[in-house]
This record gives C-alpha cells, sequence and structure tokens, in this order.
C-alpha cells in the first residue's frame, strides 16, 4: 500500500502547479515596461501529510482497497491451499496408479496451476485499476477544491510541505492545511447525503 501513499502524495504538488497556471495564464495586466506579477503574490501551503491523514474521502477509500486486497489474498490463498492439497494427494496415491492414469492427473494439475496463476495475475490487475481509479478520483477531487478555494482567496500559489518538499521553512500564518481538509471534508459529505437522497428515491420507483 505504499505506492498509495506516494502516488497520492503526488496530487497536492501537481495542485501548486495548476492553481500557478490557471493564475499567470490569464490575460497579461502588466503594462509596457513591466517584467511580471507584481511582488504581492499571495501565497499558502498545504501540509499534504495532515490532509492525507484527515481528508475522510482518502481514509474511507484507502479502507476499502485495504479491505478488499485482503479479500482477495485469502481467496487466492484458498485456492492455492486446494490445489496443493490435490498434490499431495497425487503424490500419496501415484503408487497405485497406471501410467495413463497418473499422466492424466499430472496434466489435469498442471493446467489448475496455470489456471491459479492467471487468477494471480488477474486479481493483482484488478487491485492495481481499482488504486489508480482512488488515485486519479483523489486527484479530481483534492485539485477541484483548491481550483475553487484559490479563486475565493485570491491565492496564486499553494505549495505542498512536508517532509519530501523543498521548502526548508514556511510561517505558520502561510498554513491552510485546517482550512482545506475541512472544506474539503464538507464537500465529501454533501456528497455523501446528496448520492444518499438519490439511492433512497431510485430505491422507490
Amino acid at each position: 500500500m505504499k505506492n498509495i501513499s506516494y502516488a497520492i502524495n503526488g496530487v497536492l504538488a501537481i495542485a501548486v502547479i495548476i492553481l500557478y497556471y490557471l493564475h499567470f495564464s490569464g490575460p497579461a495586466q502588466t503594462t509596457r515596461g513591466e517584467a511580471g506579477p507584481s511582488g504581492n503574490t499571495k501565497i499558502a501551503y498545504i501540509n499534504s501529510d495532515s490532509v492525507l491523514k484527515y481528508y475522510d474521502y482518502f481514509k474511507v477509500s484507502r479502507e476499502k482497497l485495504e479491505s478488499k486486497g485482503k479479500q482477495m489474498d485469502q481467496e487466492f490463498k484458498s485456492r492455492a491451499v486446494g490445489l496443493q492439497g490435490e498434490f499431495e494427494s497425487y503424490q500419496r496415491n501415484r503408487g497405485s496408479m497406471t501410467i495413463g492414469q497418473a499422466g492424466a492427473v499430472e496434466e489435469d494439475l498442471g493446467k489448475k496451476r496455470q489456471n491459479l496463476q492467471m487468477y494471480q495475475e488477474s486479481l493483482s490487475q484488478q487491485l492495481l485499476a481499482d488504486q489508480e481509479r482512488m488515485t486519479k478520483d483523489l486527484y479530481d477531487k483534492v485539485t477541484s477544491y483548491l481550483r475553487k478555494y484559490g479563486q475565493e482567496n485570491g491565492l496564486e500559489i499553494v505549495f505542498k510541505y512536508d517532509a519530501t518538499s523543498d521548502l526548508l521553512y514556511v510561517g505558520d500564518s502561510l498554513d491552510i492545511s485546517s482550512v482545506v481538509i475541512k472544506g474539503l471534508n464538507d464537500t465529501y459529505l454533501l456528497e455523501k447525503s446528496t448520492q444518499a437522497k438519490k439511492d433512497s428515491v431510485a430505491k422507490k420507483k
């Protein structure tokens, strides 16, 4: 599951680029002789570790993915144990079999082993696809909220701040993590409530 955290941790960094682009790709406001944006650029930062820790959507999605992964692992182990039992049974009874019977059993066990390997690969691909889908959904939700928040509050740049970032020091006054986390969670709660109402109406039809 470390890959999930690494992949999602990059979401906030990409959001920085989006906000920066939205601001500086707009119609030029400078007059002749000016080199570019004024020195009053309004910036802020987000502690990405805090966002990932307290954003309810991510916590719920991660728990679902981990639960699904454990269930898949149990299903695979159950099939593997069953096949191992068949191999052991064949080894015990091989001495009483004819060459033809032994060959037929070995061929059957070989096919089952191949099917088990294919099943394992299928589970891995499915889990990876779910992980990528969750990462994309998180990216969309975070960048959408930051875009809206940045426009409403006049922010031009939002930095990602964590142990791996290039920011060695940032004043606490620029930290908007708690505000963004609350906004993300409020939006997530509203989405859940809206979806629940839609599901309730659909069931009544």
